[in-house]
């Protein structure tokens, strides 16, 4: 078996019209790899993360390298991945006159199987630089942007999320509660009854003893936390409903009279 040489990258010319810049954002480095018309090279500059007026600092310089190499000023198009930072940079970027911003589902992106290689940020950066090349194209199926909310959709949708993530918490608390009991042999407790608390004093075990006293204190601190998560809920659906009344002008109580 005979390994085949590498190949050096192709050379690339850009006649679109613009710098294009593919960021790869985690917490400590953000990864600007960008290529300019004029320029047959990829570049890769870095930038601290979070550091917002050292990207835009970095993005003018590169803007001002390709005026100065063209004798044109560019704009710049500039594509990053949706995760953890959410849309703000998007929002930060697309509030400069010279920058369009565009935010990509990652797993959209074509990947070859028969060419794979290991994953590095220069990969990386490159493939996300071609693929804004060939999206602005309009080459089909090359990848798919995400539809970015305005502030206020992404704030009201946080409402539903945090209730399902509450009940889904509330969940592993009645759960870890019925395995604990259970491991004494215990059954049929139900920790949402609203008599839980005088129930358990009454609980014995499988041989017939009371609880054993740690084993109680902890069952005890689980329905303060159980108990903890259903007043977030609650607090959460009075919100939800507060906001829908808002949107509907109607209370939801309301609305349900009027339809029976």
């Amino acid at each position: 078996m005979t390994a085949e040489p590498a190949s050096p990258p192709a050379a690339i010319r850009v006649d679109l019209g613009a710098v294009f810049v593919s960021l790869e954002l985690s917490k400590s480095i953000w990864l600007v790899t960008s290529l300019s018309p004029g320029s047959e090279k990829m570049s890769r500059h870095s930038v601290p993360g979070g550091d917002l007026p050292a990207l835009l600092a970095c993005l003018n310089l590169l803007r001002e390298k390709a005026e100065a190499r063209e004798g044109r000023l560019y704009p710049v198009i500039v594509i990053e991945e949706a995760g953890l930072d959410g849309f703000w940079i998007h929002r930060a970027l697309e509030a400069e006159d010279w920058i369009t911003s565009h935010v990509v589902d990652a797993a959209s992106i074509a990947v070859s199987r028969r060419h794979r290689r290991a994953k590095t940020d220069r990969i990386d950066g490159e493939t996300l630089v071609r693929t804004l090349m060939a999206w602005m194209r309009s080459e089909p199926r090359v990848c798919s942007m995400v539809r970015v909310p305005a502030v206020d959709d992404e704030d009201r949708r946080r409402i539903g999320r945090e209730r399902k993530s509450l009940i889904e918490e509330r969940k592993r608390h009645v759960n870890r509660i019925k395995g604990l009991l259970f491991s004494v042999g215990v059954r049929g407790y139900e920790p949402t009854r609203r008599d839980r608390r005088e129930c358990l004093d009454e609980l014995r075990t499988g041989d017939g003893r009371p609880l054993p006293a740690h084993l109680k204190a902890q069952l005890s601190r689980e329905l303060d936390r159980f108990e903890l998560v259903n007043e977030q809920i609650k607090a959460v659906e009075t919100e939800r409903d507060a906001q829908c009344a808002k949107v509907d002008g109607t209370a939801p109580q309301v609305a349900r009279r009027q339809t029976r």
